[in-house]
């Protein structure tokens, strides 16, 4: 597998950032996690006057054969009907990065159909989706390494752009699935309460989804070991994302994690890599069942709740404008000593 050369955090100049930010003209601990945010921001790029430069959200799509178990109610042809919906510019994610000045990338990372070319979609394809987790490997670990260079390809070539703020997403029916594996996987709770509805399975549809995918647990004959988890129950968006979040990481850049899927992801990458972490925060908690516990689990706080089930980095890009925020106060706001103001706490 690609390695890669992920630095702890030099936490150097902490004391100083939180003094800067414990003098400026406030009670102490008075903007919360603006607080909090500003001084992640301020240590992943070692400075006490941050910058979030020419975001993007990279959106890597793939197809899963676990969706012939009938896990999920959104039919396979969704996957390339939305990807190419998204290169038009009409969908969820295009009005959101409009909004807040996100580039918006596409990422073919293993559709089954093949996508003219023309529309802008970036063609990483590995294969023409997952085969079926129930049965055996969805990728051989050989497939699972050409994502994570992939997706780190694709993060390499904007950072080079001068970007160093970055988000996820994904678009792939069924992927909440190979979501709840991981979680299972990693965290050791309870397979049935990582299941939620997906796209809308009703009671009937996630009691057959726990069957399926405890059966597959059951099924699994792999290696002990991180990276045979991930690539057995995984997707091909997903170990692409996994790898660009590597990568972001070792570029030093900040990383808004999604919701259920992406954190799932970053889940897996901090088994292979736990310093990714400390590059990382997390937009929002989704209203998909486990996304919650999951974050607990990770001992990590959302920045938003907004009941969000949309994927596509959506809840990632609606917290940017809280980031900015965090950085223009501890850039823009006065200190007590620059206007004589008496400190009053």
């Amino acid at each position: 597998m690609k390695t890669f050369a992920i630095k702890p955090i030099d936490r150097s100049i902490e004391d100083e950032i939180i003094n800067k930010i414990d003098n400026l003209t406030k009670p102490k601990g008075s903007l919360g996690r603006l607080e909090e945010l500003a001084l992640r921001i301020c240590l992943i790029q070692h400075t006490s006057t941050p910058e979030l430069k020419n975001p993007h959200n990279v959106l890597f799509a793939g197809d899963h054969g676990i969706l012939d178990e009938g896990v999920s109610v959104s039919p396979k042809e969704v996957t390339w009907q939305q990807l190419s919906h998204f290169s038009k510019g009409g969908a969820g994610i295009n009005f959101l990065c409009n909004q807040h000045g996100f580039r918006l990338v596409l990422v073919d990372a293993g559709v089954d159909y093949d996508i003219p070319a023309g529309h802008g979609i970036i063609d990483m394809k590995v294969r023409r989706g997952t085969r079926n987790f129930l049965h055996g490997p969805a990728m051989t670990l050989e497939e699972f390494d050409q994502c994570v260079e992939r997706g780190a390809q694709v993060v390499r070539e904007i950072h080079s752009e001068g970007c160093n703020v970055i988000s996820f997403g994904e678009m792939g029916s069924g992927n909440t699935s190979p979501s709840a594996m991981w979680m299972y996987c990693f965290t050791g709770i309870d397979l049935k309460r990582c299941i939620g509805a997906g796209a809308g399975l009703d009671n009937a549809g996630i009691r057959h989804k726990y069957e399926v995918l405890s059966q597959a647990a059951a099924n699994y004959s792999g290696d002990d070991i991180p990276e045979s988890k991930i690539a057995w129950f995984g997707g091909l968006e997903m170990a692409m994302a996994l790898g660009g979040m590597l990568q972001a990481a070792e570029l030093g850049m900040l990383i808004i994690v999604d919701g259920f899927i992406m954190t799932s992801v970053i889940l897996a990458a901090s088994q292979l890599y736990p310093a990714v972490m400390e590059y990382a925060v997390f937009g929002h908690q989704g209203d998909e069942s486990g996304h919650k516990l999951m974050l607990e689990a990770m001992n990590v706080k959302a920045i938003l709740h907004l009941d969000l089930r949309l994927g596509e980095g959506s809840g990632a890009v609606c917290a940017y404008p809280i980031l900015e925020s965090a950085v223009r106060m501890i850039n823009h706001m006065d200190s007590f000593q620059s206007v004589n103001v008496t400190k009053y706490f």
